[in-house]
């Protein structure tokens, strides 16, 4: 993982640097690491199943009915990403990573406490 990456996703745990202002700078991060090139249509590669995967992992989470997280992280760093989320067991990391893999597209995770909190882990 990019120093860069570790600092604004360090940034964001710490609420001092909202999911939507790190949005912009993860995905110029991702075209950088690319070798600077621009986003170009392009066509997905099928996978098992006739779906395509997707380009981003959503993560959302919620206390108490409130919404306190809502990132998206381009695919090629969920790992580097998965390290931030609190509470997140091996397990379910290892989870996520091989349905990021297997190209899955839609919820992989979804937690909810019954006080409203939870953690909603997707790909778009």
């Amino acid at each position: 993982m990019s120093e860069e990456l570790e600092t604004i996703l360090r940034l964001v745990a710490d609420s001092r640097l909202s999911p939507e202002e790190a949005a912009p700078v993860i995905e110029a991060l991702a075209r950088a690491e690319r070798g600077g090139q621009v986003d170009q249509p392009r066509r997905k590669a099928p996978v098992a199943g006739g779906r395509s995967g997707g380009r981003q992992l959503r993560i959302r989470v919620t206390e108490r009915g409130r919404q306190v997280v809502n990132l998206r992280i381009p695919i090629g760093f969920v790992d580097a990403a998965l390290q931030f989320v609190p509470g997140l067991a091996g397990d379910q990391s290892q989870r996520i990573r091989d349905a990021v893999r297997a190209g899955a597209t839609g919820p992989i995770l979804d937690i909810e406490e019954p006080d409203g909190s939870g953690v909603l882990i997707s790909v778009d």
